[in-house]
């Protein structure tokens, strides 16, 4: 309790987002070196991203490009217009002195994200303040030498986009919600492989805590150095936690940029929070504004692919699954079109939703990718076929999935050569089932007399007779045939 007896639950937390994306293109946004992740330090750069004298940023089309597709997927309004801005600073792994980003007019704004739904079906929306244009700063890397601090550049130059969310979120969890819903459009429109461990996706969080009631912002503090989705969620609590404790107490919050710790599961400052004229922004000289034509933006959101929101509706309608079965399935674009291949091929939607989120799954668990699976979709249509034609059993069908999806084998393939394939021959059947009655002749008898409940018993000790290859269900019409006839 403070000294004002107010607690943390008083206080509501406030929670605004800017995520650094970067853009999938082969080369760096201004000049021709290799934007590819894992060179050796240094290796990707050339005199415009090493900020040479004379040396002049040329625009990659690709980037522009991809940052619309993104900001169209977004729902925001792209501009015609917009402007390169110098956004000065002096870090050690900034060649130049300044980053090229955009400031007062950026490329696209006013669009939102849909992260769930209320618990009245209402959606739970997150407004974006804008989608801009920029270039990454390189890499300071401290533990390469001891004592001392490197510099590698190979990322100076890279294409990024900022998404900048309005402060919308009033939780960690939606804040967790809103991370995981934007890295999933981002995956779906292709603009970026969206790869937080190698920096493809970055988040800097800003949070204030108010009184819950309250309607004016508080002082924000950002939180940088999150590298992880459960890490940004660990972060805002311990920072509201730690705001709350200085209001509570009587104190006042200062604006201020704090690091993330997570192996102390503490934030702590790094420097005051500069403001936009801290960075002396101004238009980039070498760069003349970006005019893009009505006709060409337009184009481009016709361009859009499926997006998840959309992929969950018609998976609903199409395949009538459950919400938690298209939850999985569209996780992302390749499961998705995998179950989609699978359903076409087989006719069944819902048998190849069970088999894609129960072995397929386990096996990307396991460290497969669908990109190496050797077991294609097709395939296993084929399997699903041979199921519900009683070719196979669904035990022998979980032993051809393990085998094909080591081999690639064809399903029938294999079921001929491992011996799997269901047993229909009568002679062979009445032969599996007069050898178990004769085994088991207690069993045998109380079923003679009447106890149903030891059909399955015995239908089951026939196929482990048969080793999986008699027809199940004409087992179970010779077995109650004979207890009809009292046999």
């Amino acid at each position: 309790m403070s000294a004002h007896g107010r607690t943390i639950a008083d206080y509501e937390m406030v929670v605004g987002l800017e995520v650094h994306v970067q853009l999938l293109t082969r080369t760096k946004a201004f000049c021709s070196c290799s934007s590819a992740y894992g060179a050796a330090p240094n290796a990707n750069t050339c005199p415009v991203c090493l900020a040479l004298p004379g040396a002049l940023p040329v625009l990659n089309e690709e980037a522009v490009r991809l940052a619309v597709l993104a900001a169209h997927a977004l729902e925001a309004t792209v501009n015609e217009t917009s402007i390169f801005a110098r956004k000065n600073y002096f870090y050690p792994d900034l060649p130049k002195g300044y980053q090229i980003s955009q400031f007062d007019k950026p490329l696209a704004e006013h669009g939102k994200l849909v992260i769930g739904t209320n618990a009245d079906g209402t959606p739970i929306t997150v407004r974006i303040t804008r989608v801009h244009m920029e270039e990454d700063a390189g890499k300071s890397v401290h533990d390469r030498y001891a004592g001392v601090t490197a510099i590698d550049l190979n990322r100076s130059g890279v294409p990024l986009i900022e998404i900048v969310s309005e402060p919308d979120m009033r939780s960690s969890v939606e804040a967790g919600a809103y991370l995981r819903a934007l890295k999933q459009v981002i995956e779906y429109t292709g603009v970026s492989d969206a790869n937080m461990e190698e920096g493809s996706l970055r988040v800097d969080a800003n949070v204030s805590a108010r009184l819950r009631g309250e309607t004016k912002l508080g002082t924000k503090t950002e939180v940088k150095n999150l590298n992880s989705f459960s890490g940004v969620e660990r972060a805002l609590e311990v920072e509201f936690a730690r705001q709350v404790e200085v209001l509570a107490s009587g104190g006042t919050i200062t604006q201020q940029t704090m690091l993330w710790d997570a192996n102390r599961g503490e934030v702590r400052p790094a420097r005051s929070k500069e403001g936009s004229h801290d960075y002396r922004y101004f238009p980039e000289p070498d760069l003349p504004p970006l005019q893009l034509a009505r006709a060409w933006i337009d184009q481009a959101r016709v361009a859009l692919p499926e997006l998840p929101a959309a992929k969950r509706t018609r998976f609903a309608t199409e395949y009538n699954l459950t919400p938690a079965e298209i939850e999985v399935l569209t996780a992302d674009v390749p499961l998705a079109a995998y179950f989609e291949e699978v359903a076409r091929v087989d006719g069944d939607a819902k048998g190849a939703a069970n088999w894609v989120i129960r072995d397929v799954r386990q096996l990307l668990n396991s460290g497969a990718t669908l990109a190496t699976l050797k077991l294609r979709p097709t395939s296993l249509a084929q399997l699903l076929t041979m199921v519900r034609d009683n070719t196979v059993s669904h035990a022998a069908a979980t032993k051809i999935f393990a085998i094909a999806s080591e081999s690639g084998d064809g399903p029938l393939d294999i079921a001929k050569r491992e011996g799997l394939l269901q047993e229909r021959n009568e002679n062979a059947l009445v032969g599996w089932v007069d050898q178990v009655l004769a085994e088991n002749p207690d069993v045998a008898a109380r079923f003679r007399s009447g106890d149903k409940k030891l059909l399955g018993v015995l239908v089951g000790l026939v196929m482990k007779a048969s080793k999986g290859r008699a027809d199940p269900k004409a087992i179970n019409q010779l077995l109650s045939a004979r207890a009809a006839a009292g046999e």
